[in-house]
């Protein structure tokens, strides 16, 4: 009975549940266009989003921009409360010298950042695979169908296909993704990095520049994660995809689909950190030490 009021009264718990609005926000803001990017990416012969999306609302109807959604949304609770958690501590473990007053460096944030999205790809390799695979399929078949599928006939080492590329992907794209973040929110705001009060202004700006910039240092490598998790066979590992997508499509592949990406990017990482922040100060007794909220 009063394991809810305890659990809201510790800094893990309003942060846990922050997490989770951050998260919800940001899959259901940008969904459909991560479903765009996907296809984008899958095939040449696609076209562009807007072809994209006038053959998918005429064929399949509007709910096809949204199939897939399941996997990341029941995950992304647990997933967002995990990154913001472990970057607050990671980020703080660089900068042990810093008083707990004083925000951690921005070195203390980059290296916080790259630990981050290197732990956090073993939970969202399975999760990302699954909802790949829905976005490309033309049947309505459920995620935990698809799970269950993949592991009685690939074991963990089908489900956990693309860890390796993720995990490539996704440190240095956090690393820049956290800095950005408080490198922006600073300029928008000073000082606020320190008092905690900057504006719904700078959380979307901020966040959504974060975004962006994380995923251009990062898209060739999410295309080729893409084509890797499609589930066709047709490529044997990293080297092979990169080799085989170059040789048939050109250099211009591992560009293709950025603009959906970044548009997306920016909607969805602006989302994520105002859902945060503004569900973090709602709580009673909400408040944080300088450097521990992103």
């Amino acid at each position: 009975m009063d394991f809810w009021p305890e659990f809201m009264a510790s800094s893990w718990g309003r942060e846990f549940v922050a997490g989770g609005f951050g998260g919800v926000a940001g899959i259901v803001s940008g969904y459909p266009l991560d479903t765009l990017r996907i296809r984008q990416q899958h095939s040449s012969k696609s076209g562009s989003a807007f072809t994209i999306l006038r053959r998918m609302l005429a064929v399949e109807g509007p709910t096809s921009l949204y199939r897939g959604m399941g996997a990341p949304l029941a995950s992304v609770t647990f997933q967002n409360a995990m990154v913001f958690q472990i970057y607050a501590i990671l980020s703080r473990s660089f900068d042990s010298s810093l008083p707990l007053d004083e925000p951690p460096s921005y070195t203390g944030v980059a290296l916080g950042g790259i630990g981050t999205g290197a732990v956090q790809s073993l939970l969202l390799t399975p999760v990302e695979l699954i909802k790949i695979r829905l976005q490309l399929q033309q049947t309505n078949s459920g995620p935990v169908s698809l799970a269950k599928t993949i592991l009685r006939t690939q074991g963990l080492r089908g489900i956990y296909k693309g860890l390796t590329i993720t995990v490539l992907r996704d440190a240095p794209a956090h690393g820049l993704y956290f800095w950005t973040y408080e490198y922006f929110r600073e300029r928008l705001h000073p000082g606020c990095r320190k008092t905690g009060d900057e504006n719904l202004t700078t959380m979307l700006l901020a966040g959504g520049l974060a975004g962006v910039a994380s995923w251009v240092a990062c898209y060739p490598l999410d295309v080729v994660k893409t084509r890797l998790q499609q589930g066709h066979g047709a490529y044997h590992g990293i080297s092979d995809c990169f080799r085989k997508s170059v040789q048939q499509e050109g250099y211009s592949v591992l560009w293709r689909g950025l603009g959906t990406a970044v548009a997306r990017a920016f909607v969805v990482n602006g989302a994520i950190f105002a859902a945060y922040e503004v569900a973090l100060r709602c709580f009673p007794s909400a408040h944080v030490a300088p450097g521990k909220r992103v």
